[in-house]
């Protein structure tokens, strides 16, 4: 696996990016503070998700809108805006566009899970209440071999009075809409964040990552027969004190990737992991770290006539790098020589 990473597009703003901080020491004496801190968030990219043209669909939180890059392309455009603050995304087995529209960075989200034409754009919502109660805010997506929808929905924002949903959890629909099912609450996960599905079905992987606690974890769970959670769930990997999991993919030896850290301060955490995708084998083991030199690390998908081109959204910027294995997509199946 190559550790250099190529930062090839932005998303339609220019913004700056401080990879190397100064110490206080080496500030001018007419400086009072001790580093310098962002004062705004122009873009907010998110859930990278590969087209089989050859684009690059990923989301912008806080301009409420769902980005194309198309092949060749050095600037992404526009898709669709309002996105309903889409956040994750994932191409289903039929070539459509599978949202999680959210609800923060600005508010006024569809708080549901839509499907999306993507010649049309026609927008179908496929799913927006749990007992009678909107969703919270879902995050992050992933389907199986059948069709059914696996998706998150926690809430890191700070106001929590419009929130209708007891727990932060994990639920899985029908891709018509039909048996909702919560397969994991607050008694095996605290704030579920990235989501993925081994090639067999047999086991979920989930990304744990409330600050509050704290808990910065990856779990793996064994789904049985129906694609429930079954028995204990398995630690993969504790992020300790830094920055924990965001989004996460996974390849076709079921590898995961998983982008995590932070190399400036964040409220409630150290910068103990560096920014960067962490790669862990199904059974936990570490195999390293793809370090990306920009805050903040939240998801990536494979991508390229191969699938072995990983897509890496980063604060402005989508990332790609070349890997060995490739990706285990639903949707396009790769192209061999």
């Amino acid at each position: 696996m190559k550790t250099a990473i190529q930062g090839f597009v932005s998303a339609g703003v220019l913004c700056l990016v401080c990879t190397e901080q100064a110490s206080s020491a080496d500030l001018p004496d007419v400086v009072a503070g001790q580093r310098l801190e962002p004062a705004t968030e122009l873009v907010f990219t998110e859930g990278p998700a590969y087209h089989a043209d050859g684009s690059v669909y990923f989301t912008d939180i806080a301009n409420n809108r769902i980005m194309r890059l198309a092949p060749g392309a050095e600037m992404a455009d526009t898709f669709l805006r309002p996105s309903g603050r889409a956040n994750g995304l994932v191409f289903d087995a039929h070539g459509h566009l599978i949202v999680c529209e959210g609800n923060e960075k600005g508010g006024l989200g569809g708080r549901r899970i839509t499907r999306i034409d993507a010649v049309s754009k026609k927008r179908t919502v496929i799913v927006d209440r749990y007992k009678g109660g909107r969703f919270n805010s879902p995050n992050d997506l992933c389907i199986d071999n059948g069709g059914r929808i696996y998706f998150t929905d926690p809430y890191y924002g700070p106001d929590r009075d419009g929130l209708q949903q007891s727990a932060e959890a994990v639920y899985r629909v029908n891709p018509d809409g039909s048996d909702l099912t919560r397969v994991l609450g607050p008694d095996r996960i605290a704030r579920p964040n990235g989501i993925a599905i081994s090639a067999d079905n047999r086991t979920l992987f989930v990304v744990d990552n409330q600050p509050l606690k704290p808990v910065r974890k990856v779990f793996s769970f064994e789904l049985d027969s129906d694609g429930l959670p079954s028995g204990k769930q398995n630690e993969i990997h504790d992020f300790g004190a830094g920055r924990g999991g965001d989004g996460m993919c996974i390849d076709s030896d079921d590898n995961i990737y998983v982008a995590a850290g932070a190399d400036r301060p964040y409220t409630n955490q150290t910068t103990d992991n560096k920014a960067g995708v962490y790669v862990f084998s199904k059974k936990g083991q570490f195999l390293g770290l793809i370090p990306v030199a920009e805050d903040m690390i939240t998801n990536c998908c494979f991508g390229g006539p191969d699938l072995k081109t990983l897509y890496v959204t980063a604060g402005k910027t989508v990332w790609k790098i070349q890997n060995r294995v490739p990706g285990r997509v639903l949707w396009p199946s790769a192209q061999t020589q």
